[in-house]
């Protein structure tokens, strides 16, 4: 993807220390540099690097209000004046620079491994499957914690029963020739409670998240946020993970794309005004492909995302995969070797990295899926099981609070 893509631009005035002055210009961002350059003069002032950044910090003083500062290795930069405001423009770069670094480790990791493709894959999913061992254990030690529980309640509720007939006994007059010998009456019979239908919504497929910049409407105030792309629809929170719109599918009346990073998702209404939302984000590139498949009917690519699409439908337009859709893909080659290279059903560097991938790795790769589906799956039986057990405990324990409270109210009548 073209690094010279401007993703944001803002008017500013930055501060030059060699002239004692502050420059009023346009602070661009890309996807690699932040950029300043003066309006008179058209100079390009500042050009550094995302990577180069130690610090990013919203700062003032008596002689500079409301003002930003980036530190690039030992330099301080000074901004001031910013449109719309200040905590856009900080919100912004700070999401696009802590990204960048993400994307660097990220890099920095595969780099340093030596080993072929398929060992550093083999590699990552037994991983995966030591972190999803334990976190069984751990589950299954809870659940006996939750099992002893219910014994507990199950003792509480004899030794109440107990208790009912006793104080049934003392409250009887004296001259009641059958206080000794209670009549038995039979035990109201207990509702079975049912276990709750597990929510759909809980059950459903995430197909991506992703971190975004948030602007709702016309405010001007963009806020840090998440973007989850579901099978049934979209769902936008705010940096505290709490929900502030979910669109259905069905209620999505236009996605726009106005770049490779910015998109906005509009549902419209007769009679109010629209709820829409834009959203920015790094990693929206890996977005788009997917909301394009979920709404191929409504999504536009707008002038500036036009080149964006194209290249994005070529052979050479790649936007990365996650390691779960790599190692599908690998393991469907090694099953499959007599695809022939130049089949056209993959990239350069997807053949590339076939030709990495033996069958004794693939075979392996095979078996470590099996494993991580079975865990997976006992895990969410496990898990469905302890949501009925904590719904049993508390209704329990709310029946058992309620009879203390009724013999206790008997108790003090007897007093």
């Amino acid at each position: 993807m073209n690094e010279d893509i401007r993703i944001h631009s803002w008017p500013c005035s930055y501060y030059l220390d060699s002239s004692k002055q502050w420059i009023p210009g346009k602070l661009s961002l890309t996807p690699l540099s932040i950029q300043f350059r003066a309006d008179k003069t058209g100079e390009l002032l500042v050009d550094f690097h995302l990577s180069g950044i130690s610090e990013i910090k919203k700062e003032s003083s008596h002689l500079i209000f409301s003002s930003l500062t980036i530190l690039e290795k030992s330099t301080k930069h000074w901004f001031s004046s910013l449109h719309p405001n200040r905590n856009v423009v900080f919100n912004i770069l700070e999401h696009f620079w802590r990204e960048q670094l993400v994307s660097r480790q990220e890099a920095g990791a595969g780099a340093a491994l030596e080993s072929s493709k398929g060992k550093e894959l083999t590699g990552m999913l037994e991983g995966s499957q030591k972190r999803l061992e334990d976190t069984a254990k751990v589950l299954h030690s809870q659940g006996e914690q939750f099992d002893n529980i219910m014994r507990g309640l199950h003792k509480i509720e004899g030794d109440m029963d107990v208790a009912d007939r006793l104080l049934t006994e003392l409250e009887s007059p004296s001259w009641w020739p059958f206080s000794t010998k209670l009549w038995k009456t039979p035990l109201e019979a207990k509702p079975k409670e049912t276990p709750a239908a597990p929510d759909a919504k809980r059950q459903e497929g995430i197909l991506l998240r992703i971190p975004v910049i948030i602007t709702h409407r016309t405010d001007s105030n963009a806020k840090p946020g998440k973007l989850t792309v579901l099978s049934s629809g979209l769902e936008i929170r705010d940096c505290n993970s709490q929900l502030l719109h979910r669109f259905e599918s069905r209620d999505v009346d236009d996605v726009w794309v106005h770049s490779p990073y910015e998109i906005s998702v509009r549902q419209r209404f007769i009679g109010k005004p629209d709820n829409s939302f834009r959203l920015l984000a790094a990693r929206m590139p890996e977005a788009i492909p997917v909301l394009e498949m979920q709404f191929s009917k409504k999504i536009q690519f707008l002038e500036d995302a036009l080149g964006f699409a194209g290249a994005r439908k070529s052979p050479q337009g790649d936007l990365g995969a996650s390691v779960w859709q790599a190692a599908s893909g690998f393991l469907g080659a090694a099953a499959n070797p007599g695809i022939p290279a130049g089949s056209g059903q993959g990239t350069d560097k997807e053949q590339a990295q076939l030709q990495k991938i033996s069958q004794e790795e693939a075979k392996e790769l095979r078996q470590i899926l099996q494993k991580l589906k079975g865990l997976a799956l006992e895990t969410e039986a496990e898990l469905e099981r302890q949501d009925e057990a904590l719904d049993s405990i508390g209704s329990s324990v709310d029946r058992a609070a309620l009879t203390v409270e009724r013999q206790s109210r008997r108790m003090r009548r007897l007093t």
